[in-house]
């Protein structure tokens, strides 16, 4: 395989089950399901830091590790625990208190005009 095959075959995938099946993993289709865009967005984190050999046959067998890795990452996991999403990373809601003053120029805080 070539470089150029390399990528077309990887246009042709669209789903994380065409992906899995392209490079030979074997999962849980329940996982799947549940987690199919944490698995790609994961597997996609993991390739933006991975160091990229020349030969596609090389490749192939990183993306296959870091895709296994993916995978792996919710078999015994959920999304709301790999925080792979941002939505997922944010801080729980904070109160704050705004003075009715600071919303409603010229009230004094003590008295109310009629």
């Amino acid at each position: 395989m070539n470089n150029e095959d390399f990528e077309l075959d990887l246009d042709e995938l669209s789903s994380a089950e065409d992906f899995l099946e392209y490079f030979g993993i074997e999962f849980e289709p329940a996982v799947v399901h549940v987690n199919r865009l944490h698995i790609l967005q994961r597997f996609h984190d993991y390739l933006e830091s991975a160091q990229m050999p020349e030969s596609a046959d090389e490749k192939f067998q990183v993306y296959a590790a870091w895709l296994l890795k993916a995978y792996a990452d919710f078999v015994d996991s959920d999304a709301m625990t790999e925080k792979v999403f941002k939505v997922f990373k944010m801080l729980e809601p904070v109160e704050i208190m705004v003075p009715l003053s600071d919303l409603l120029p010229g009230v004094n805080a003590g008295a109310a005009k009629v």
